[in-house]
């Protein structure tokens, strides 16, 4: 989704049946961003209509919310860089109705924070990035971490429940189910230190690193290149000259390998661990067209992960 040098298993499936906003990259399609439901019980009152910016969160939500929410997720697919995403007339409207907004926060999506706040139904907002206790500047990628995962949901079950008092039963239910689903990329997560311990990773994005922090994994991508790439500018030649020094050096277990970054500096790294047969794992930064759900994504890259960390 962003240019990068241009000129220079131990877990299983968890498939969901739900799927959030429409299926075209953007919540826009056909008139306006399209509200999505899942089966469950039903609502005890009127769903609240809630609005999320970006497909990593979206099934979160819908999960946590059933048939209590409507939610319509602004972005979705992996041709749109949530970044540099600029709404349409109709995703403001959708933000106008909106009871909650969720968004990332963290200077990834500014432009539903700024449609959160001119709102004129002054929706509630819950901000990812503030709930865990980050700010500007930090990585912005936290649905890779885990334990974040776990505090946003928390956060979202509160103000859904603030909204609407009399189907905080409901919301404590779906919540419970919604932890049961989570479980299995939890255990996942913790079977794999075992596996990962000792074990280093290089990446061509920092977009996977809250996970590799909590398997266990040691980032050793060299810092020029780690910070241009955070910065989205191009590498120094020297730079890039010292990663791929690293990966033909035999001290890096596992390339980390985002499919959504384009340029000719990721694909010539990833040329290049493949010639030194450093394993590469591919991950992207939003939920891909063919995953059913946010949990069924992560299992499949943390499977990944395990079989390039096996090998």
């Amino acid at each position: 989704m962003r240019r990068i040098g241009v000129g220079a298993v131990l877990v299983g499936g968890l498939l969901l049946a739900t799927a959030c906003g429409s299926s075209d990259g953007s919540g826009t399609a056909a008139g306006g961003p399209t509200p999505t439901t899942v089966a469950g019980d039903p609502c005890p009152v009127e769903p609240l209509r809630v609005v999320v910016s970006v497909n990593q969160w979206g099934d979160v939500v819908q999960q946590l919310g059933g048939e209590c929410a409507e939610v319509t997720t602004i972005v979705n697919g992996g041709d749109i860089d949530p970044h540099d995403f600029e709404p349409t007339p109709a995703d403001r409207v959708a933000f106008e109705k909106a009871d909650l907004v969720v968004v990332n926060g963290l200077d990834y999506d500014h432009w539903a924070e700024d449609a959160a706040a001119q709102a004129g139904g002054s929706p509630a907002v819950v901000n990812a990035g503030e709930v865990v206790g980050l700010s500007s500047g930090d990585n912005p990628h936290i649905w890779y971490g885990p334990q974040q995962v776990e505090q946003v949901s928390a956060a979202v079950t509160d103000e859904l429940k603030k909204l609407e008092p009399a189907a905080a039963g409901y919301f404590d239910t779906r919540a419970a189910l919604w932890a049961d689903q989570l479980k299995p990329l939890l255990d996942g997560v913790a079977a794999l230190k075992a596996t990962a311990a000792g074990k280093t990773y290089a990446a061509t994005e920092s977009v996977f690193d809250d996970m590799a922090t909590a398997v266990g994994l040691e980032d050793v991508t060299p810092s020029g290149y780690r910070n241009a790439a955070a910065n989205e500018s191009e590498p120094a030649p020297g730079d890039v000259k010292a990663f791929e020094d690293l990966l033909r050096g035999g001290t890096v277990d596992v390339l980390v390998y985002n499919t959504q970054t384009q340029g000719s500096v990721p694909e010539q790294l990833r040329s290049v661990a493949e010639g030194a047969k450093v394993p590469v794992v591919e991950v992207t930064e939003t939920v891909p067209p063919g995953q059913p759900s946010f949990v069924a994504w992560q299992l499949a890259q943390l499977k990944a992960l395990t079989e390039a960390l096996g090998r």
